[in-house]
């Protein structure tokens, strides 16, 4: 009891006396799931039978997603960063090893191409969508590059007719990391058939949930059967490896959670929507705000709502915001603080790039990411944007 008065003095302290915004902290982020009784009863027939991996249930959940983002082959997987890594190993790019990727993103998108021995080349992001910029891409491609490797960002589609341009005119592969877009539409068009292969992430922070899990979706029939057996060692069950793979195969659980999911993620974008809309409603006369660019044609996941903080607009900088916020018991992250090409483990890459970054530095310094999930209430994004106005205020 005398540590909580002790928090709650220094709380009110630092409030000028009065007590936070909200009473107790709030989750950065809470998944819906489906009942357990839906996951469970599709699961006792693999836990009966005592099949429980890459089984009947993985397969149903494949053709699920076919159908839904209208691809010829799905392969389910661990998780997305396995997806990316094997993508990359099917393609076989030793001869063309340097990759060109996004600096602003979530390093699992340079650890794939690392694990291969290939090079990151780091291309700058769009100054309004935040996603990759097709014309940082084309000005890094050198007769070395194999492969474009671009990311849907918070579920944000990239320009992916331009994108598709550029590798068809250099012979380039057209690899979408697509961890935060299961759900998200460019012009009517749901995400997952586009270059040569897309890979999601099924983790709890995202819309689709199996614990976790990934999915590489292609129409590619070559990549789809290198694949299969890719992440069973590079075994299709004679033996006898035919490319060099992983243990990346998804439990029959994991299938199960998703499957029961999948009819709750069509909701869920929609919840998020509303609550960008409500955000950027409530948030559009902040002087200092700026807002991620999601064109009216496209549906984002919104997995996650960021806002960029110009701290001489603003009056403080993002991280004193996010500071300011934790003391309200607003919990925010910095997603993706710090970029790529400043982390210790790429640093060394960043010779090989053939820009500045100039925009990945500025956003990666000034973006915030504030909570959203679908059982977030109106009431608590009130709270939350009245808190911003008043530190800003101040």
């Amino acid at each position: 009891m005398a540590l909580a008065n002790t928090t709650q003095s220094v709380q009110q302290t630092v409030t000028g006396g009065r007590l936070p915004a909200l009473e107790e902290p709030l989750r950065f982020i809470k998944p819906t799931l489906p009942p357990i009784e839906n996951t469970l009863d599709l699961y006792r027939g693999a836990y009966e039978g005592g099949v429980i991996t890459n089984a009947n249930l993985v397969a149903r959940f494949e053709e699920k997603v076919r159908e839904l983002c209208h691809v010829e082959h799905c392969v389910a997987v661990s998780s997305c960063t396995s997806g990316l890594a094997l993508v990359l190993r099917a393609f076989d790019l030793k001869e063309s090893p340097e990759i060109i990727v996004p600096s602003f993103t979530f390093f699992a998108t340079g650890h794939a191409v690392l694990w291969n021995g290939l090079t990151p080349v780091f291309a700058d992001c769009d100054p309004l969508t935040w996603t990759l910029d097709p014309e940082s891409v084309e000005a890094s491609i050198t007769e070395r590059t194999g492969a474009i490797m671009a990311v849907h960002l918070y579920g944000n589609p990239c320009n992916v007719p331009a994108l598709e341009r550029i590798a068809a005119r250099y012979g380039l592969k057209l690899i979408f990391d697509s961890a935060h877009a299961f759900g998200s539409y460019r012009r009517g068009v749901p995400v997952g058939g586009f270059g040569d292969a897309e890979v999601f992430s099924l983790s709890p922070t995202k819309l689709l949930v199996a614990g976790e899990g990934g999915l590489v979706t292609t129409s590619d029939p070559e990549l789809a059967h290198k694949l299969r057996a890719a992440r069973n060692y590079g075994d299709l069950g004679a033996y006898n490896p035919e490319i060099l793979g992983l243990n990346a195969r998804m439990s029959e659980f994991n299938a199960a959670l998703a499957l029961a999911g999948m009819q709750l993620v069509k909701a869920k974008v929609q919840r998020h929507n509303e609550i960008a809309r409500l955000y950027d409603s409530l948030l559009a006369d902040v002087p200092g705000l700026s807002f991620q660019l999601v064109d009216p044609a496209d549906v984002s996941t919104f997995k996650d709502y960021s806002v960029s903080v110009d701290p001489v607009a603003f009056g403080m900088n993002r991280d004193e915001l996010a500071d300011a916020l934790l003391i309200e018991n607003i919990t925010t992250k910095k997603y993706f603080s710090p970029p790529l090409h400043r982390q210790d483990l790429y640093t060394t890459y960043f010779r090989n790039c053939r820009s500045d970054l100039h925009n990945t530095n500025y956003f990666t310094d000034t973006i915030l990411s504030l909570p959203i999930y679908e059982s977030l209430s109106d009431e608590t994004v009130h709270v939350i944007t009245a808190t911003i106005k008043r530190l800003a205020k101040s």
